[in-house]
């Protein structure tokens, strides 16, 4: 099924998260994948840009979490969460807007990992993955992202199904004693 929300938007994100359980009952796990950003070096990017890519790439994850906790997984005592970041060491020029959130969030996974236990709260950080998001970015960027491959120690870029299977094993009971955890997809791009 489908849900519909804005998740910068605190009373859409509950009602959302109210009308899953109302139709399954349960939430056991959460991958907190939402996110979005344009490319602009710092000095142009004003504060309402600003304010969109955070709200998106961090307000709306954590307010998804939260009311995945509360609403369900806090009294089942059981769950896991999986937030999507970014190989975001090290800074992002161009999208430092994004950095910022991504790295909040990364704090917000591990400051969550030990106050919201048992549930297991980690996060994915993807480094420059082949996906049709990079045929999102202007044409200015082509250049940079066809040059990418020969930054990566493996020579490549990674692929959307190596992304999925950190998930699903963070996810699994495999990683039953793994939280507040980041896993870096991103073959050892130097920081």
């Amino acid at each position: 099924r489908t849900y519909v929300c804005d998740i910068r938007e605190e009373e859409a994100v509950r009602q959302a998260v109210s009308n899953v359980l109302a139709d399954f009952g349960r939430i056991d796990c959460l991958i907190n994948n939402a996110g979005g950003q344009f490319g602009a070096p710092l000095e142009r990017i004003s504060a309402k840009g600003w304010d969109t890519v955070v709200r998106t790439n961090l307000t709306g994850g954590f307010l998804v979490a939260r009311e995945c906790y509360t609403q369900w997984m806090k009294g089942a005592g059981a769950g896991a969460i999986v937030n999507m970041i970014a190989d975001m060491w090290n800074g992002m020029p161009g999208m430092g807007h994004s950095g910022a959130a991504r790295a909040g969030m990364l704090n917000f996974t591990e400051t969550a990992a030990l106050e919201w236990a048992p549930i297991r709260v980690n996060a994915v950080a993807p480094g420059w993955i082949a996906s049709s998001g990079l045929d999102h970015y202007p044409a200015e960027m082509a250049e940079h992202i066809r040059a990418l491959p020969g930054r990566v120690p493996l020579g490549r870029l990674g692929t959307e199904a190596e992304v999925s299977a950190a998930i699903v094993f963070l996810l699994s009971p495999a990683a039953a004693f793994i939280s507040g955890s980041c896993l870096r997809v991103d073959s050892a791009v130097p920081n």
